[in-house]
């Protein structure tokens, strides 16, 4: 078997845009991947396209070499939107080595250690009233974990005062906590927000609320820096996933800076990645919890791996699968309140509905909108 063609898909749906990938073979068998930072699409559209000349003709059930071969192979290593491009093949490649063999993928990877994955929504409000309303119908819903964002602040849109943000962070997970219990695991973003010293400040104050963790709480272009914030916070930090390949995670893992892996799958390099990462988090007894905005491949990618691997905390699942987008996506992974499995048939269990995705095309959107301090500075979005 051989891979004959590689075409990518960059559509709308209800929900948000995907950028899937779809491997193509002389078998007549298909496999399905999905790449991360869908703003960056036309880069990585042409990286697809570039690395299809290494990966077609070749054998699917390679993926070990057509990894490296891609990641390097082009003497200077892959960089992220390479690295998106090289997780979206994968991703495929995986799905065809299933569809191959009869197997679900979870089952290529070594096998289930669990029966379903437990994951977290994506929950907001626009002020704390509506913040803890939308979390109590959450677990209402049967979810036990919540996942929201830092707060910008009141003071102008679009601009964060950092001193402020942290007080209205606190003073939000104190309400949520008050109104869901105790029970719950309660997961703050603060996507690279705020500095070193706001988020030492942050974390103190959130400890005795007892976050399941904080997440992103310092800018990830330097992972060394975790080495600070572990010297001086006594909760749980989630970190990795603006990571591209298993070299950004070193120095986390290595020295246990963190406790949670935010593994992205469809922007580290695919599962043949995602797995060797997994695995070394084990050893130092680190959880994984996969990031994954995205939509339903990544959502499948993400639960397999879970499935198969023993040291997982959540997986985050911003919407419950099979609630949005089924008519681009008409099967989706398996779910019940707050939980998801993989589906006990060949590859990752997800279809496509590529006649429709052609006709629903969208555009690259752009750059996000900018957020800034308060003295005007350009701050993390």
């Amino acid at each position: 078997m051989k891979v004959t063609a590689i075409k990518t898909f960059f559509c709308r749906g209800d929900a948000r845009e995907y950028f899937i990938v779809k491997v193509e073979t002389d078998a007549g068998l298909h496999g399905l991947g999905e790449a991360g930072i869908v703003r960056w699409a036309g880069a990585i559209d042409h990286a697809v396209r570039h690395l299809a000349d290494l990966v077609i003709g070749e054998d699917p059930f390679a993926t070990e070499r057509l990894w490296q071969r891609m990641f390097r192979g082009g003497f200077f290593p892959a960089d992220r939107v390479y690295c998106c491009a090289i997780s979206a093949i994968d991703i495929a490649l995986w799905d065809i080595k299933g569809k191959a063999t009869g197997m679900p993928v979870h089952k290529l990877l070594g096998g289930p250690v669990r029966d379903e994955v437990v994951c977290y929504p994506h929950v907001g409000g626009r002020d704390t009233a509506e913040l803890v309303a939308n979390c109590q119908a959450a677990v209402a819903e049967g979810w036990r974990f919540l996942r929201w964002d830092l707060p910008f602040g009141t003071t102008a849109p679009n601009v964060l005062n950092p001193r402020e943000s942290v007080a209205l962070a606190v003073e939000r997970m104190a309400a949520v906590r008050a109104a869901v219990g105790d029970e719950t695991g309660l997961c703050l973003d603060v996507h690279t927000r705020i500095g070193t010293a706001d988020a030492i400040d942050l974390c103190r104050r959130l400890a005795p609320l007892q976050p399941f963790f904080v997440e992103d709480p310092l800018r990830s272009e330097n992972p060394a820096s975790y080495r600070t914030l572990e010297r001086h916070v006594d909760v749980p930090i989630a970190a990795g996933e603006q990571w591209a390949s298993k070299w950004s995670f070193r120095e986390v893992i290595e020295e246990e800076l963190v406790r949670y892996a935010r593994i992205d799958l469809c922007i580290v390099g695919g599962l043949t990645e995602a797995l060797k990462i997994t695995h070394w988090c084990e050893t130092h007894g680190i959880d994984i919890v996969p990031h994954n905005p995205l939509g339903p491949v990544s959502a499948a990618a993400g639960v397999a791996l879970c499935m198969a691997s023993t040291n997982v905390g959540v997986q985050e699942m911003p919407r419950a699968p099979g609630s949005v987008d089924t008519d681009l996506f008409p099967v989706q992974v398996r779910w019940r309140q707050g939980y998801a499995a993989c589906r006990d048939q060949p590859g990752l269990g997800v279809e496509f509905n590529e006649q429709l995705a052609q006709t629903r095309t969208a555009a690259p959107r752009g750059w996000p909108p900018q957020l800034r301090r308060d003295d005007g500075a350009f701050n993390n979005w």
